[in-house]
């Protein structure tokens, strides 16, 4: 079931997709859904298809437009996961199971059946396929693994995006480091940022275009930086490019839905569980595109060849693919990530 509908402007995807946002009742509240309909109206979603766009730990459902403007005749549905964006009103537990069932509500609402959501009724109530094509990026990835192994009628094949798999051991992190303290050293200044107060959106602004892995800037990467902030409790007078009777903006992003889903990615049993079903052929088709570089763009990534390649050798129905020249957050904001993405979802 759905809550509310609202139709803005995304401009990367205005040319190809009309985009509106949805609230799909989960456990506990409502979850904001981004939604971008193909041109052409249901006749173009019911052939081509739905993808469901999983974002990363710290990230939003404003992550993925280059990847949608890539996806012509496509119909793509993200959500703000639980604890994040315009979901983190949501609590917890938090979890790749709680994130995994409250897609599986989205999905179930949206791309089923000829009353799934305001956008059917919209479109002439058109049956959309009920099964969709998952790419998730990051922590996206486990949880889209986990939504295949909960909810396998729901999935037809996977795109893990720079995630999805264990990480290796990290170089300079003990091995009894605790999984927050693995996710700060990984993370850096973007999980640093969670707990500050910006004074304008564009101090914010500034503080990722200092950030290595985003050196070259997109308006895409703009609109998604301000849609990441919430404005804090009226203040005073302003001072320069700061906005009048707010006092300044934080992060979106709940901390404890970070740490709770960082301990969860690292020792949860439900990932345990799907990657045993994906090692025994039971999940489907599984792409993993790996990024060369990190989440600072530093050599060697998340997933160094020899250990994404060690990964492909234990699971038959994995395909590795790198992208060259990306890093962890550029993969799905940069021309080669998206085509990459593009291609594996086709």
């Amino acid at each position: 079931m759905t809550a509310g509908s609202s139709t803005t402007t995304e401009p990367a995807t205005a040319a190809s997709h009309t985009y509106r946002t949805e609230d799909v009742a989960v456990d506990g509240g409502t979850l904001r859904v981004g939604v971008w309909e193909p041109d052409g109206g249901a006749g173009a979603a019911g052939s081509g298809g739905t993808v469901l766009a999983v974002h990363g730990i710290t990230a939003s459902h404003m992550a993925w437009p280059d990847v949608v403007a890539a996806l012509p005749g496509r119909r793509v549905i993200a959500p703000d996961l639980r604890g994040r964006g315009r979901s983190n009103g949501l609590g917890g537990p938090y979890g790749m199971a709680r994130h995994a069932d409250d897609l599986a509500a989205v999905v179930r609402a949206l791309c089923t059946g000829p009353g799934a959501g305001e956008g059917a009724a919209a479109s002439g109530g058109v049956p959309r396929p009920g099964r969709v094509t998952v790419v998730g990026h990051s922590m996206g990835g486990f949880v889209g693994l986990v939504l295949a192994h909960r909810h396998p009628d729901l999935v037809e094949r996977l795109v893990l995006v720079d995630g999805g798999l264990p990480l290796p051991p990290v170089p300079g992190v003990p091995e009894n480091a605790t999984a927050e303290e693995l996710l700060a050293v990984l993370l850096g200044p973007a999980a640093e940022r969670l707990s500050k107060v910006y004074a304008s959106r564009e101090v914010y602004r500034e503080f990722w275009r200092a950030h290595p892995a985003f050196a070259d800037w997109t308006p895409t990467i703009e609109q998604y930086v301000d849609y990441d902030l919430d404005e804090v409790a009226t203040g005073g007078a302003t001072g320069p490019g700061e906005t009048a009777g707010v006092a300044g903006f934080r992060p979106a992003t709940s901390p404890d839905a970070v740490a709770g889903d960082s301990v969860d990615m690292t020792n949860g049993g439900d990932l345990v569980a799907a990657l045993e079903a994906l090692a025994a052929g039971a999940v489907g088709p599984v792409t993993l595109l790996r990024a060369p570089r990190g989440l600072m763009a530093e050599p060697g990534g998340l997933y160094p060849e020899a250990v994404a390649a060690g990964w492909a050798e234990r699971i038959g129905p994995l395909t590795v693919r790198t992208v060259a020249d990306v890093n962890h957050y550029s993969i799905i904001m940069s021309p080669a990530g998206v085509a990459a993405i593009a291609e594996a979802a086709r």
